[in-house]
């Protein structure tokens, strides 16, 4: 039973709880209508509505809070005089104060969590270049001098370039002895990485490193319409003795097709690793029963990288080298590569953050305190 002068608890706990269980099951509901009926209403960071558990926990503490003011009143003053000496105590206004903060708060995390509605559309004109990568599938680039090895790290570094796409249009080509185009220029960022997870030694039968085959393949893969900026990005360890990969660099050249090289791999060399159901079982050995040790020819790649008016850089552990390869192709010509139009959603969380700052606001300059009567008005004249 509370006392005159003290907050009664137990009416408060009861509105409280009440008017928490409504807005919980309202907002459930609504929020599970919206979600069924409503396919252009989404949430941006649905994360942040973890958030709104924080309010049963605020209602826990307010409740808490309150007893604890009890025993302080009941300590300040004897029973006879307390309501006396707080004459102006209000359960009511500090209620609804504490309920203003507390759904003020709920308003502003789901205006965090960002709340859209409906579509608009939305074009874009896009400007780029057009880039073939030549990437070496030999079994040379099973070896483990970079980790886990060079085709991984050839992959890593074709993954990179794809993502660092802006308006550019890629095309991919697969090379050993021989070379042919495995994906045509596309600005689909979607079927490149596709064609990615799928490129691997074994791909092309003829082993070797046709360096020359694969820039005159490349080459053949730019439209005469296409984008005036043009190059080609050949990705090796350089071990080339089919053919004449300068030769062929300088013909690209001369087409207006710049010609970068990435190497993969030690001077020093590594064996070749072969493999059963994943586990090592030995090295490529040539035919007199010797390992076969594949090296880097850094000065090939950089021979046919200045032939081809282009750059090389080097692949290490610690980077692919087509950061290199991204600024080069921010300094080209870049040429308007299409328009693309697309659907984005419509941020709605300005409302629900109004309501938020209001209701918050409201409850901060509300006071706690009814309105007090005088403690004289027993008396008349």
């Amino acid at each position: 039973m509370s006392v005159r002068g003290t907050y009664r608890i137990g009416v408060i706990a009861v509105i409280v709880l009440a008017i928490e269980l409504l807005v919980w099951a309202f907002g459930i509901a609504l929020f599970i209508a919206a979600d069924r009926y409503l396919p252009q209403f989404r949430i941006a960071r649905p994360d942040v509505l973890y958030g709104l558990f924080l309010g049963p926990i605020l209602v826990a503490l307010f409740l808490f809070g309150l007893a604890l003011k009890n025993r302080a009143l009941k300590r300040f003053s004897a029973q006879p005089l307390l309501s006396w000496m707080v004459p102006a105590t209000s359960s009511v206004w500090t209620s609804i104060k504490f309920l203003l903060l507390r759904h003020g708060l709920s308003f502003a995390v789901f205006a965090l969590a960002g709340p859209q509605m409906g579509t608009r559309l939305d074009q874009i004109k896009t400007k780029g270049v057009d880039v073939v990568v030549a990437i070496d599938v030999s079994n040379s680039m099973l070896a483990e001098d970079l980790r886990p090895n060079r085709m991984e790290v050839a992959k890593r570094a074709l993954t990179q370039l794809i993502e660092r796409m802006q308006g550019d249009r890629l095309g991919i080509v697969v090379f050993a002895g021989t070379a042919y185009t495995q994906l045509p220029i596309t600005a689909d960022k979607s079927a490149a990485k596709l064609f990615l997870s799928s490129i691997g030694p074994g791909m092309v039968s003829t082993q070797g490193t046709a360096l020359g085959a694969a820039i005159e393949t490349a080459s053949r893969s730019f439209s005469p319409d296409g984008a005036k900026g043009r190059a080609i990005i050949v990705i090796s360890d350089g071990e080339s003795f089919e053919d004449d990969g300068e030769a062929a660099a300088t013909a690209a050249a001369q087409l207006g097709i710049v010609v970068n090289t990435i190497g993969l791999g030690s001077l020093a060399g590594a064996p070749i690793p072969e493999r059963n159901g994943g586990q090592v079982i030995g090295f490529k050995k040539d035919k007199d029963g010797q390992t076969v040790m594949t090296k880097l020819n850094e000065d090939m790649l950089r021979r046919v990288a200045v032939a081809g008016k282009g750059e090389y850089a080097l692949a290490t552990n610690g980077g692919t080298g087509i950061e290199t390869m991204v600024e080069n192709l921010r300094r080209m010509d870049q040429t308007e590569t299409g328009t693309y139009r697309f659907a984005g959603h419509e941020d709605r969380y300005q409302y629900f953050l109004a309501i938020g700052c209001l209701l918050i606001f409201a409850g901060l300059f509300m006071g706690e305190r009814g309105m007090e009567r005088s403690r004289w008005n027993s008396f008349s004249i």
